[in-house]
């Protein structure tokens, strides 16, 4: 065995391969492997490959024997049913086959005692003047007789086949059971035969992995080998992606992972290993077709891709051909946001802290407190992408999630602590922006909704996925829980609302008669009716159990892009008409319209013991008004640093 001729610094390096990610093993400072032990750990991981590959081919010949088991326990037990069928059903003829032949023995019975007298009469008669008829009625007599007995015998007989029958059947049920219970038990052993070998297919993988990182480490470290994680997906991702991805895939070549790239386009393939200056991929690239319309690949871009094309086009050992690249490339700190703005953002998000102390709003690659009684900048949350879509507190105040994105790049749910400013945990990573994220009211789960047609929901404890739907056909632009947490539903740019059980993903119902994007969606307080808003400027109430529409709330001018509902069911919302309105949800009637505002209203928020709400709008400015008044309590330009010109 190779291991054995290992030097001791190898099984230090198995160790550490085991605990480190590949991108992270150090071995500076360390001895540098030799040429024969590059060649042995290479020979190594090819044997554990080898072995990997045999063994997924037992595991596919196991599986194939146990589809067959499974089809002949099947047929077996049909066999089993059938026979006891069978058998119920010649058990309900006997009785009737029992009473025919008691019948036929009646009837016969008195037959047979005519025919007797018939036939003592008609010898009685013989040479007198009655010997003619006395004959002819013993003959009728007899017949009937004769009759009678065919009768009793057809009867006997069908009750003996019934019988016959049975018997049969009966005797063929303990063979029959005997042989499903043989099948039973040969699908046990197939089973644990599958186990074990998957089982040992998963070790032989991990070890081949733990090798081969070690081979390809090795190899990178000497120059002449490049990580596809590290040296180009990053490239591919920030620069090809928004091109060449699985809806646009322009030349039909879609760059989402490994396994596209290596596919190719309409033209066929893209990449020739081991011949950088003649693939396609490298030569587009480097003469500025790609990227269309945008700057060209630097020239230490261009290096690394054309190296990693020369020494192989491999792929990082552990990972899968079909990830996408958003998953596999390193994850770096997004860019620091300017300490001082030259120009206003929208505000695209707002959220009150729970208690009403702090107003979060969305920034440029970050997230901003602010004083909610005084618009004093209290703290700046970074370490996000480029623009903030929403943002919520946990509903104990301590965390904070946001949605963020850099449109065609990145797409991501982080949770921060709210004190600190220190990232908690790292979500979600999608190739588009993710553009919704919603705690449950117990503040257990984080609902997320995103680009890619997806609703993820985490544990807040673990931060684990718990489950994911992929119902949408079009970006998931907003989820919201119903009160009792126990159904999600979800507004989307393919026209439709839907709800979801929150436990298993299912879909509920699916609303779609706004028939244009649907931006925002709230229960009310009961859990019994949905208040949505979108492009079509209407608010729409409908049914949970049924998603027929009860009524629908016009009179706006353009986009209604939120709603937020109030605990005694009236629906806040804001608008591209430049207003915010409080309409009552049960009569649609309007309450209060918050005017003033010199731009698009694309941001709501709400804190219900203080009664106050606020908005947010294109031009970067934020209100906090009244709620009850409709008075404006404070106004500012939430952009730091910021000086109008």
């Amino acid at each position: 065995m190779l291991i054995s001729q290992r030097s001791p610094r190898y099984f230090l390096l198995l160790i550490l391969l085991s605990i480190f990610p590949f991108s992270n093993l150090q071995l500076n400072g360390q001895e540098k492997p030799t040429a024969e032990e590059i060649a042995a750990w290479k020979t190594e991981a090819d044997k554990f490959q080898s072995l990997a590959a045999e063994q997924s081919q037992t595991l596919e010949t196991l599986q194939q024997k146990l589809l067959q088991e499974q089809r002949m326990l099947s047929e077996q037990k049909r066999k089993l049913k059938a026979t006891e069928e069978t058998i119920a059903k010649a058990d309900e003829t006997l009785k009737p086959l029992q009473e025919a032949v008691t019948k036929a023995e009646a009837e016969l019975k008195p037959l047979t005692e005519a025919a007797t007298k018939a036939k003592a009469a008609a010898e009685a008669a013989k040479e007198t003047d009655q010997e003619k008829a006395t004959a002819e009625a013993a003959a009728k007599a007899s017949a009937a007789e004769e009759a009678g007995q065919k009768n009793l015998a057809d009867a006997q007989t069908a009750l003996e086949t019934a019988k016959k029958k049975i018997e049969e059947a009966k005797n063929s049920l303990e063979p029959l059971k005997g042989t499903i219970a043989k099948t039973a038990e040969q699908i046990a052993q197939t089973e644990m035969n599958i186990q074990a070998t998957r089982e040992k297919h998963a070790e032989l993988v991990s070890q081949e992995i733990t090798v081969r990182k070690q081979y390809q480490t090795a190899l990178i470290d000497q120059g002449k080998l490049v990580s596809f994680t590290h040296g180009v997906a990053p490239i591919f991702a920030k620069r090809c992606l928004a091109c060449h991805n699985a809806r646009t895939a322009k030349g039909r070549f879609n760059m989402e992972n490994y396994a596209s790239i290596m596919k190719g386009g309409e033209s066929g393939t893209v990449v020739d290993p081991g011949e950088g200056d003649f693939s396609t991929l490298f030569i587009m690239c480097e003469d500025g077709s790609m990227p269309k319309d945008a700057d060209p690949l630097s020239a230490d871009e261009l290096a690394s891709i054309k190296k990693w094309i020369n020494t192989g086009a491999i792929l990082d050992a552990g990972i899968s051909p079909a990830a996408e690249l958003i998953t596999v490339i390193p994850k770096e700190p997004q860019p620091a946001p300017p300490e001082s703005y030259r120009v206003t953002l929208p505000i695209t998000a707002l959220a009150f802290s729970p208690d009403g102390k702090q107003l979060a709003s969305s920034g440029y690659h970050e997230v901003l407190l602010w004083n909610a009684d005084n618009g004093e900048l209290l703290q700046r949350i970074t370490n996000l992408a480029e623009r903030i879509y929403d943002i919520e507190f946990s509903p104990d105040g301590t965390r904070i999630a946001v949605a963020a994105g850099t449109p065609a790049q990145i797409g991501e749910a982080k949770v921060f602590d709210v004190a600190s400013g220190k990232l908690l945990a790292d979500l979600v990573r999608t190739g588009d922006s993710v553009f919704s994220v919603s705690f449950s009211p117990d503040g257990s789960r984080l609902a997320i909704g995103c680009a890619d047609r997806s609703i993820r929901i985490y544990d807040t404890q673990t931060y684990s996925e718990q489950l994911m739907v992929e119902d949408h056909a079009d970006w998931v632009q907003d989820v919201s829980w119903s009160p009792d947490g126990t159904k999600l539903v979800s507004a989307s740019r393919d026209k439709t609302a839907k709800i979801f059980d929150a436990q298993t993903g299912d879909s509920l119902v699916t609303f779609n008669t706004h028939n244009n994007t649907v931006h925002s969606v709230v229960f009310t307080p009961d859990g019994k009716q949905i208040v949505s808003s979108g492009a079509d400027r209407q608010l729409r109430v409908w049914n949970v159990a049924d998603a027929k529409q009860v009524r629908n709330i016009g009179g706006f001018a353009d986009d209604i892009f939120e709603v937020v509902m109030t605990e005694d069911g009236d629906v806040f919302s804001v608008s591209a008409d430049k207003n915010a309105r409080r309409h009552t949800v049960s009569n649609g009637k309007a309450i209060k319209a918050y005017s003033g505002h010199t731009d698009w209203v694309y941001a709501l928020a709400r804190h219900p013991e203080t009664k106050r709400i606020a908005t947010g709008t294109y031009d970067g400015r934020i209100r906090i008004w009244d709620e009850t008044e409709a008075k404006v309590l404070l106004e500012w330009t939430a952009a730091p640093g910021f000086t109008t010109p």
